[in-house]
């Protein structure tokens, strides 16, 4: 009766992670990265310890070069480390676990990856028509000015959040929509 119970809750678990990395990789693709990318990272962040290429490639059922390509840009992004394992010749992976931290991490290389260099762009065009004369001229202008002081408060804000080494907001933000029942997660025991 135990093995049943067991072998239940293995499979439950099994499917969850699997549910949970599939929708991953769908989040992922609708932020502008790739599905297999997310899924390695929703792979990591539920493995309780670090993984090989060759771990991963099986769990995922993808080639060494897609598994590879995808784990250097993670650790790039710098949400994914190398771990080095004693004794073993396999690099191994390991995904940040603290939530906040994670998000501070891709909301800074979001930040440096485009908007800067959008905003880089809106400021020279800004500079470039504000000697030009003609109605339509005044009119692409003014947009821009607006534009890009509305990227620059954005700006403003990610720099904030990503510089946050550690902060008490985002528990504090679950315990409001926890009282205000917003939000589907489950109470803590």
């Amino acid at each position: 009766m135990h093995t049943e119970t067991t072998t239940s809750t293995d499979e439950q678990l099994r499917l969850a992670k699997d549910d949970f990395i599939t929708q991953w990789g769908v989040i992922g693709n609708a932020w502008g990265i790739s599905r297999t990318m997310a899924q390695i990272h929703a792979l990591l962040m539920v493995s309780p310890e670090a993984l090989s290429t060759d771990q991963i490639m099986e769990e995922l059922q993808i080639s060494r070069g897609n598994a590879h390509s995808n784990l250097r840009e993670l650790v790039s992004w710098g949400v994914v480390k190398s771990v080095i394992k004693k004794g073993e010749r396999k690099e191994f992976f390991a995904s940040e676990k603290d939530v906040w931290k994670m998000f501070c991490t891709i909301t800074r290389e979001r930040k440096r990856r485009e908007i800067d260099p959008a905003l880089n762009v809106l400021i020279d065009c800004v500079q470039t028509t504000s000697e030009m004369d003609g109605p339509a001229v005044k009119e692409f202008h003014e947009q821009l000015v607006e534009l890009c002081e509305f990227v620059q408060l954005a700006s403003s804000v990610m720099d904030k959040v990503a510089t946050a080494e550690e902060s008490k907001a985002l528990p504090l933000a679950l315990n409001w929509l926890k009282s205000r029942k917003l939000t589907k997660v489950p109470e803590e025991d």
